[in-house]
């Protein structure tokens, strides 16, 4: 799938600057063209010769280097490439990618290219939370920039958290991704995923049983069949797949402001299981027991509808939005009169009854609600199905 293909890779420099060594091999070993650029911090990590022998090609790390600029011109290097890729991408690179700094050469080649870009970034788990690096992460994501990972771990500093950079073979799998070539290349789609976590005080919260398995299976879909994902997800017992730009939430609202800053999009696939209610009176302090055998009283108040939000007419509606029906009973019927409330143009329904084993299970059994009425599909794996439904989008798309 890769063979042929050009990726400017963008070393940065931080420790994780060792895993772009096995990344290049990784890369190699499936047809990819690899042209380094190094930043002169990432030179205290790697060596320009390790990684020069890996891709078997010349790194690139200075600015005003006369041959280069004689040869090809850095804004030239910067567009001969299937796709940027920055790995890793530390804090002070992702800062001067949003704030459109050119103050280097790998400054430069991001600023002065049209190829798409991924950053895999890598940092303190302080430096990932700050208040700036998320101003920049929101920008970025507003840009297009695609992201894999970071993930969550210990850190090289003893802290644990999230900010280490991503597996080589999961940012070799994004690479796939971002690069296949399919009936959705060119197209942007939304995919929301796993529950939302409500809040009662600090060490409690409202639920559901959601994995996230069938959020997780559909986002893949789609990425294999080239579209570029953006994946909302609450906090899923299933790991996000490679490949898509992740956006973790938690609560409901945060959902629905996740997914407003990533539209437009082409198509959406609302397929979290959001809390219907929030506690409007949750805690600041954990609740405490008096002895009295009195609950506490709880205030319930209504969560957003993303689905209904994001379904009515505007210029930010995307062309298909598809919505998701867990019911328990009078599946089809509550389903129908669903997309008819909402206003989305399919809903998948489903059986959630405990017996069914779909709720957190392998497989499921959906029933496809259109505007030219119910079509039922066999009890397959949610895997099948999210292949299934990821090609009935891209046929509506086409």
């Amino acid at each position: 799938m890769l063979t042929g293909k050009r990726v400017l890779l963008i070393i940065g420099g931080g420790i994780a600057a060792y895993k772009a060594l096995d990344l290049i091999r990784r890369l190699r070993d499936r047809g990819v063209s690899v042209t380094p650029v190094m930043t002169r911090a990432a030179g205290e990590f790697v060596t320009p010769l390790s990684v020069s022998a890996l891709a078997g090609s010349k790194v690139h790390s200075d600015l005003f280097d006369l041959t280069d600029e004689a040869e090809m011109g850095h804004i030239q290097l910067s567009r001969v490439a299937d796709l940027i890729v920055v790995a890793p991408a530390t804090a002070d690179l992702l800062a001067k990618l949003a704030q459109g700094r050119a103050d280097d050469l790998a400054s430069t080649l991001l600023l002065a290219t049209d190829t798409r870009v991924m950053v895999a970034p890598a940092m303190n788990v302080r430096m990932w939370t700050h208040p700036a690096t998320q101003r920049n992460l929101a920008q970025l994501r507003a840009d297009g920039v695609l992201f894999v990972g970071p993930n969550e771990g210990e850190m090289a500093c003893g802290e644990y958290g999230p900010g280490r950079m991503a597996e080589p073979l999961e940012i070799v799998a994004a690479v796939e991704a971002a690069l296949a070539a399919g009936p959705l290349s060119g197209r942007h789609v939304l995919v929301t995923s796993g529950p939302t976590h409500e809040p009662i005080d600090p060490v409690r919260y409202i639920a559901n049983r959601s994995s996230g398995a069938q959020g997780t299976a559909v986002a893949a879909a789609l990425a294999a069949l080239g579209a570029r994902v953006s994946f909302v997800t609450g906090p899923a017992s299933v790991p996000p797949p490679p490949g898509v730009e992740v956006i973790q939430v938690e609560t409901a609202r945060e959902m629905l402001a996740a997914v407003q800053a990533v539209l437009p999009v082409d198509a959406a696939v609302m397929a979290a299981a959001v809390a219907d209610w929030r506690v409007a009176n949750a805690s600041d302090h954990k609740m405490k027991k008096d002895g009295s055998g009195r609950a506490p009283s709880l205030d319930f108040a209504e969560n957003p509808d993303i689905l209904a939000t994001i379904s009515r007419p505007g210029p930010s509606r995307p062309r298909l939005v598809v919505g998701f029906a867990a019911e328990t009973d009078d599946v089809l019927d509550h389903a129908i009169a669903k997309r008819a409330r909402k206003g989305c143009d399919w809903i998948l329904a489903n059986d959630v009854r405990p017996e069914t084993g779909i709720m957190g299970g392998a497989e499921n059994a959906v029933t496809l609600i259109a505007a030219d009425g119910p079509e039922v599909w066999p009890r397959m794996t949610k895997a099948e199905v999210a292949r299934k439904l990821a090609q009935r989008i891209a046929e509506h798309l086409a």
